[in-house]
C-alpha cells in the first residue's frame, strides 16, 4: 500500500472488485449464519445459496464482524504502511458492526477514524470510494473523512421488496412497521433515512412499484452528475430492465454499476429487492 490514508470498509458495500482492487480498499466480512453453519460474506456463501434458503424458509440470521477481526485488519493494514485508517460502515441502527470497529479502533497501532456512514450497499459503497480518492490525492484522514460525509449527505437509496416478511423477521423495518397491516395488499417502497429503514409510498402493483421506483430515482438525480447503482436479488432481468431506462433518461449520469446483493442484505430483503442508490458527485 504506497498511500499513508488507509480506507477499510465492510462487506455490505458491495463495492465492485475493481473497485476495491484500484483504490486499496479493505473490506471487512459479516457473517451469514445458516441452520448451524456460520459463514463468510462475499467468499463462503453465495447469493444462490441464500435465496434458495430464503424460499424453503430455513432459519437466516446475520451477524457483525468480531471486534477482533477488525483488529487484526487494522494491524495488517498498518504493516502495509498505513500511517492513519478511516473506517467506514453501514448504518449503525441496522448492525453493530460500527460499534465492534469502535472498540478495535482503539488499539489500533496507527490512528483510526469510525465512521457510522448511515448507509448500506453502494450508498456506502460510494462513501468509501469517494474516501479512497481523496486519499489517493495525498488527503489526510480528515479529508477523506469529509469527503465519505459529504457524499453520504448527498447520497439516496430506494428499494422495492415484494413482502415486508423478511425484514419484519429481522427486525430491520423500524417505521415500515406501519406498513405490515396492509402488505398483502400493497407492493412497498421503502427508503434509507437517517440509517433506518422507513415507508416511502404504497403502491398496488409489483410493475407500478418498480415504474414508480425508477420515477423516484430519476427525480432525485437530476441533471447534475451523479453516479448510480441498481441492486437486486435474485431478480437480474428486473434490474437490467430498471438501469437500461435510467441510463435513458438521466442525462448526468456518471457511472452506473448494477450488481446483485450479497447474503447479508438479501437475508433481509429476501428474493426480489430491487433497490436503486442515487449519489450526486
Amino acid at each position: 500500500m504506497s498511500r499513508h490514508v488507509a480506507i477499510v470498509t465492510d462487506s455490505t458495500a458491495y463495492l465492485p472488485a475493481r473497485a476495491t482492487e484500484r483504490h486499496g480498499i479493505t473490506t471487512v466480512p459479516l457473517t451469514v449464519v445458516l441452520g448451524d453453519r456460520a459463514l463468510e460474506e462475499g467468499t463462503e456463501i453465495s447469493t444462490r445459496s441464500l435465496a434458495q434458503a430464503l424460499q424453503k424458509r430455513r432459519p437466516v440470521t446475520t451477524s457483525r464482524p468480531s471486534p477482533e477481526l477488525f483488529a487484526e485488519t487494522y494491524r495488517k493494514v498498518a504493516e502495509s504502511g498505513a500511517t492513519g485508517i478511516v473506517s467506514l460502515h453501514l448504518s449503525a441502527e441496522l448492525s453493530g458492526t460500527y460499534d465492534a470497529a469502535v472498540l478495535a479502533a482503539r488499539r489500533a497501532p496507527v490512528p483510526v477514524r469510525v465512521v457510522d456512514t448511515g448507509m448500506v450497499a453502494m450508498a456506502l459503497g460510494f462513501c468509501a470510494l469517494a474516501a479512497a480518492e481523496a486519499a489517493d490525492t495525498g488527503g489526510t484522514v480528515d479529508e477523506a473523512v469529509t469527503a465519505a460525509e459529504k457524499r453520504a449527505a448527498g447520497t439516496a437509496a430506494y428499494f422495492y421488496v415484494d413482502t415486508l416478511d423478511f425484514l419484519r423477521r429481522g427486525g430491520r423495518i423500524g417505521a415500515a412497521q406501519a406498513l405490515l397491516g396492509s402488505a398483502l395488499a400493497v407492493k412497498p417502497l421503502l427508503q434509507l433515512n437517517g440509517g433506518r429503514i422507513e415507508p416511502l409510498e404504497k403502491v398496488r402493483t409489483a410493475s407500478r412499484a418498480i415504474a414508480r421506483l425508477e420515477e423516484i430515482a430519476a427525480d432525485r438525480a437530476g441533471g447534475a452528475p451523479v453516479d448510480i447503482a441498481v441492486h437486486h436479488l435474485a431478480a437480474p432481468d428486473r434490474a437490467a430492465a430498471l438501469a437500461d431506462r435510467l441510463r435513458a433518461r438521466v442525462p448526468g449520469l456518471a457511472e452506473l454499476h448494477v450488481s446483485e446483493v450479497g447474503a447479508v442484505i438479501g437475508a433481509h430483503t429476501g428474493p426480489g429487492l430491487l433497490g436503486v442508490v442515487v449519489s450526486p458527485r
